[in-house]
């Protein structure tokens, strides 16, 4: 097949057409979507590629209003002693004056049917049954292209779609998809596709083309997204800021630090919208419960110290690891802390400059504040929700998606993921900090490690 399928998208006013070309096409801007009836009025039209080649064109037209009166019409169109069939009826409808004036709508859709190779019906599965829509699947019919109703709001509550169905099969339509283009499932495309290859046969390769191209995109994005967000946990959990030890001082740090964290998240929401197509106003984090900072003790766990050569184990290295042999604050410099005065002098300029001013503002009654653990596992799952959510929204939706704090009391338990703990002790991978350094191979392999765990969830 060398030209691409084209698709006629037809239905009744107001039953989501343009809603379902926007999913499809993961076009937010595609046409105009509103509760007002008959709200396209000309054929638009849209083309879907892999690798440069067009594999299908999918045509929006504008809703059938009356079709009652239409059927009506068409049935007087043979004269005496003639018997017509669909095609040729129509060829008379639409070479008449009806299908200027009156009929001016129901024409658009069926020249752009009869130019197809196929039609998906769209039908507001929450809507009766009612004779208005059997009498436009008759006049569709005419046009002897093949139809695939796609059953629209299917996810909605009050849906009737077992009463659509048995309409559907007594019309002799047994193939049909459920397709929410609000809400479609992860395998609604795919289903759609495959369901449509059943009624065009040579459709079946490029059409197979398609859903392997698109299920390669669903997972490059997922990848993307989880790198995303484990960039901005490695962000978080790296940042820190020095704070004299007066209470007036720590409170404007910490709401510092809040600011820092809130715009950080936002970033990546932004992030992620675009990687999904959808517009930046579509989802906006709330702002962070529970936001109390740490006064970090990092620059004595085992992760700095392995960095500075001293290896926890026993002796005073393991009391500088543990913390148990250090009072910085109260009488002085002990044992640990001369031990790791001589490992910063013994580990070059590098070492002097990396540690060297967060050690001393120790000395001075310094403090480093970072943020809590439980923020980051908060953080991890906000990300996680909105991505969940992202991968279950057609860009038909006009709902706000509001990320809201979990409900599930286990993210304030466990350890952090030990990427999380190693950074701890980088400030120098976060981009929240000065002069970060971001191309180091250690905090590459540590992202990669996270954003991987992500995936896995």
């Amino acid at each position: 097949m060398t030209s691409p399928l084209k698709l006629a998208v037809v239905g009744h006013t107001n039953v989501g057409k343009t809603s379902l070309l926007r999913t499809l096409t993961r076009d937010v801007e595609f046409g105009e979507v509103s509760p007002r009836a008959s709200t396209t009025r000309h054929v638009e039209g849209a083309r879907l590629s892999v690798d440069g080649q067009a594999l299908l064109e999918l045509y929006d037209t504008p809703g059938l209003e009356d079709a009652i009166a239409l059927l009506e019409h068409l049935e007087r169109l043979d004269r005496p002693g003639e018997r017509l069939d669909g095609p040729a009826r129509l060829a008379r409808f639409l070479d008449g004056s009806e299908a200027r004036q009156r009929f001016e709508q129901e024409a658009k859709v069926l020249r752009q049917l009869l130019a197809s190779d196929a039609g998906l019906y769209v039908i507001d599965a929450r809507e009766p049954v009612l004779a208005k829509y059997r009498d436009e699947l008759a006049v569709l019919a005419m046009a002897g292209r093949p139809l695939l109703p796609v059953l629209n709001f299917s996810a909605a509550g009050r849906h009737r779609e077992d009463d659509w169905n048995d309409a559907l099969s007594r019309l002799g339509l047994h193939a049909r998809v459920a397709f929410d283009t609000v809400a479609p499932p992860l395998d609604g495309e795919r289903r759609l596709y495959q369901s449509l290859a059943l009624l065009q046969d040579k459709a079946q390769a490029p059409l197979q083309r398609l859903i392997d191209d698109h299920e390669a995109q669903r997972l490059s994005r997922r990848r993307a997204a989880t790198r995303l967000i484990a960039e901005l946990l490695i962000d978080c959990a790296a940042c820190r800021q020095g704070v004299a030890a007066q209470t007036a001082l720590e409170q404007q740090a910490l709401g510092q630090l809040r600011d820092r964290i809130r715009q950080r998240e936002q970033r990546c929401v932004e992030a992620l919208l675009r990687l999904y197509a959808f517009r930046q106003d579509d989802a906006r984090a709330s702002d962070l419960p529970l936001l109390d900072g740490r006064w970090g003790d990092d620059l004595f766990n085992p992760e700095t110290l392995r960095q500075l050569g001293l290896k926890v184990g026993g002796g005073m290295a393991a009391g500088a690891a543990t913390g148990a042999g250090i009072d910085l604050l109260v009488g002085g410099i002990t044992l640990g802390a001369a031990a790791l005065l001589g490992a910063l002098a013994g580990g070059g300029l590098q070492t002097a400059r990396n540690y060297g001013a967060r050690l001393l503002g120790k000395l001075r009654g310094e403090h480093e504040l970072t943020v809590d653990d439980a923020v980051l596992r908060l953080l991890a799952l906000r990300q996680q929700q909105l991505l969940r959510a992202l991968e279950a929204r057609g860009h038909a939706a006009e709902t706000r998606i509001e990320l809201a704090t979990p409900q599930d009391g286990a993210w304030r338990q466990g350890a952090l993921p030990e990427p999380l703990r190693k950074a701890r002790a980088h400030p120098q991978w976060s981009t929240l900090n000065p002069q970060p350094r971001l191309q180091q191979a250690e905090r590459e392999a540590q992202l990669r490690h996270l954003a991987a765990s992500l995936l896995d969830d």
